[in-house]
């Protein structure tokens, strides 16, 4: 972050990281990003799209909840296609994965963009119902938390 913060021209150095074999790379790659985006965020921006459509194409867990982390961070900086192809992303994700980060992160940021929309609420909601009897505390936990916040 130190050596980006010195020169922006190194993060797209730090964005084809994602295109390394090496899983632990790219998830390094996504705890560097959401540290730019937390610090500067418009330097992010230009990369929504490549997220969008390319980083959501990886069937890596870390790279789908920071997906649902940065998407919500950045919730204003997105257009209306960005914010619809982030939904899209973001219900693929609820309604198949099984890592319990990519349900907690994507039910966080669902939940609250639901609230501003009605069918995205009614979309959710058995998504939440089912994932409220997850075996897993922290699964079912967070389902139920989004769901009495709605």
């Amino acid at each position: 972050m130190e050596m980006i913060a010195q020169d922006k021209a190194l993060l797209e150095e730090l964005f084809l990281c994602y295109q390394s074999e090496d899983e632990v790379v790219r998830l390094r790659t996504s705890n560097a990003f959401k540290r730019v985006a937390k610090a500067h965020r418009e330097w992010v921006v230009p990369y929504l799209d490549r997220f969008l459509y390319e980083i959501s194409a990886l069937e890596q867990a870390s790279a789908q909840w920071t997906l649902a982390q940065l998407f919500l961070m950045m919730t204003k900086d997105m257009n209306e296609a960005q914010l619809a192809r982030a939904r899209e992303v973001l219900k693929r994700n609820l309604a198949n994965h099984t890592d319990w980060i990519v349900l907690a992160q994507t039910m966080e940021t669902l939940g609250k963009w639901s609230k501003n929309d009605p069918s995205l609420k009614k979309w959710l909601h058995p998504h939440l119902e089912r994932l409220s009897q997850d075996a897993r505390k922290s699964v079912a936990n967070k389902a139920r938390k989004v769901s009495a916040s709605l």
